[in-house]
């Protein structure tokens, strides 16, 4: 994978006429996508889930490595935020790979480890409501506060 990541990254040095930064691959990715183009700061990343890959291998060779890859290159060359993540300059480079310029891909998902989205129990003077770790992480560290749509009495959580 790495060295066909480095392929199309070499496809794209000629298309643009100049080189690209070599960018780091991880084969770290959890869930239901088979690959992630990822900015964080100054730093860029392609992580490929190692799990979809071993039952999909030349699948994934063939459209997961060079979807991340236009990602990364039209990132470089235009900036994500001057073009749509799935936009005509990452369709004209997956048609210039050769690739299929699909957005998502069907795999079945079975035996692949997939995250576990956690959910905290609140209460109202109605209801109980689930809220997600980052809304938890707010309330208990006093940062904020939500109400029920219903009953408007503030929620909280029953120790």
């Amino acid at each position: 994978m790495l060295e066909r990541t480095l392929h199309y990254i070499g496809c794209g040095e000629d298309i643009f006429e100049r080189s690209f930064d070599q960018v780091p691959v991880f084969f770290d990715l959890k869930g239901r996508a088979s690959g992630m183009y990822r900015v964080r700061g100054c730093q860029r990343v392609i992580r490929y889930n190692p799990w979809i890959f071993a039952s999909y291998y030349d699948d994934c060779l063939a459209s997961t490595v060079p979807h991340e890859v236009a990602h990364y290159l039209s990132d470089v060359v235009f900036g994500l935020r001057n073009i749509r993540p799935h936009g005509r300059e990452w369709k004209a480079l997956m048609k210039a790979f050769g690739a299929d310029a699909s957005v998502t891909a069907s795999y079945s998902l079975e035996g692949v480890p997939l995250r576990r989205t956690v959910k905290f129990r609140y209460y109202c003077a109605c209801d109980q409501h689930f809220l997600g770790t980052q809304r938890h992480r707010r309330i208990v560290s006093g940062r904020t506060s939500y109400r029920c749509r219903r009953c408007g009495e503030t929620l909280r959580v029953e120790i």
